[in-house]
């Protein structure tokens, strides 16, 4: 059995796991990146719209054209990296090392490092997952296979769509149907309004003139070796079926883009903790999970807004996994903890020293506008013009303000006051 030996491995090679492998290799560590696809980039090679790396290089890059970007990079700065290579177990990780089984093209491996930074991504919500019944044709499939047909292979697997999700993903998604000369018959939303960013709304459904059913939900898929119809049914406030709403809708496709899961399976066995609220691990300010020496970023940490926010996220997680190996990680005897309060969802890292300036994501519940986010243990608020479900609201607060905090801070996001 060969056995690789690094300061720190990379599992996964998206944005997030080439910014964190590229700067490991910067900070003079040896890293070796591990990826499971015969290509690097995650899921950008077959993002072809633009949208990708403003805020890290103030231009406007195509998924592939950023993917390119950062593997070059990585590779010019010598970065080890094995493709094609599955990791089916975290052995340990005892906080003074890491032992990993992997599948390779040459068989069953073992990887050892100081640490490890865990960029797996995220997955697909299924039609089994959010209760879509009925018949079981040809034709059901999530917005990444159909994405994947379409920009990787050339294919348009269906001509008459409805979509089911109004996250950015599907929206965009249903305007890559339209201008392929497919008919988007609606986009469905169990929500009272829509899961993704504002601009998309308008560039990808009301300038194709495209239906956005809110308070929606499909209930049934008819066909039988291929898909014929759905019956779309409103919902009330618990989002359950409101008898005698039914409505028939004529497709050949559904494309299910309800929302995307951390992929966090390896490090759930290893015992890692793991929030509920976001699917990902709880992690402290450097973005380290309960396993010491393991690290989270990217959309296996939590499923974020902008490719930007990851590799950001990536590049915390390299300064904390030098550090780690360095011996010099100062952890507290006892962590502070980031509540979500009023309107807020989740918080992202859920503890925190309160030694240092720290960065923390967060994403609302529901829609508000000219609102603050308030922080009344430290008398804060920091206004908003508007704070949606779709978009990552990030704030970094000075360590001043959290050293003279007690044991917790409470994330609010309210309607602003006049006055204030």
């Amino acid at each position: 059995m060969r056995e690789y030996e690094a300061d720190v491995i990379v599992v996964g090679g998206g944005p997030a796991g080439l910014a964190a492998a590229s700067s490991c290799r910067e900070a003079g560590l040896k890293v070796l990146l591990v990826e499971r696809e015969e290509v690097l980039g995650g899921i950008l090679p077959q993002c072809i719209h633009t949208g990708f790396g403003i805020l890290e290089t103030s231009e406007d890059y195509t998924g592939p054209e950023f993917a390119e970007m950062l593997e070059r990079r990585a590779r010019n700065l010598g970065v080890e990296i094995l493709l094609n290579s599955y990791v089916t177990q975290l052995i340990y990780a005892d906080g003074k090392g890491v032992l990993l089984e992997a599948i390779s093209p040459r068989g069953v491996e073992n990887m050892r490092a100081r640490s490890l930074i865990f960029s797996t991504g995220c997955r697909e919500r299924n039609a089994f997952e959010i209760g879509i019944t009925g018949d079981r044709p040809a034709g059901v499939m999530t917005a990444g296979t159909a994405q994947a047909l379409m920009d990787l292979h050339g294919l348009l697997p269906g001509r008459e769509v409805v979509v089911v999700g109004s996250g950015d993903v599907g929206l965009i998604m249903s305007r890559r149907f339209a201008l392929e000369g497919a008919k988007v018959k609606a986009v469905v939303e169990i929500s009272r309004y829509p899961g993704g960013l504002t601009r998309n709304v308008v560039q990808c459904l009301e300038d194709f003139g495209i239906p956005l059913l809110l308070s929606h939900a499909v209930v049934e898929v008819r066909g039988r070796k291929r898909v014929e119809s759905v019956i779309v049914s409103e919902v009330d406030e618990r989002q359950a079926p409101i008898r005698g709403t039914e409505a028939e809708i004529k497709c050949d496709m559904v494309v299910v883009a309800a929302g995307l899961i951390p992929d966090v399976g390896l490090l759930e066995k290893a015992g890692a903790k793991i929030d509920p609220s976001t699917g990902g691990p709880v992690v402290n300010e450097f973005l380290e999970t309960s396993l010491h020496g393991v690290f989270a970023c990217g959309n296996a940490l939590v499923v974020n807004d902008l490719v930007d926010h990851a590799v950001e996220q990536g590049r915390l997680c390299a300064r904390s996994a030098k550090s780690f190996v360095e011996g010099a990680l100062e952890r507290p005897d006892v962590w502070k903890m980031a509540l979500p309060g009023e309107n807020v969802k989740f918080v992202v890292p859920q503890i925190f020293s309160g030694r240092r300036e720290t960065t923390f994501y967060a994403r609302v519940k529901s829609p508000v506008r000219d609102c603050a986010l308030s922080f009344k243990e430290i008398a804060k608020e920091i206004g908003i013009r508007a704070a949606m479900p779709a978009e990552m609201v990030r704030v970094k607060i000075e360590g001043t303000h959290l050293s003279s905090l007690g044991g917790t801070l409470t994330f609010e996001v309210r309607r602003w006051q006049k006055g204030k």
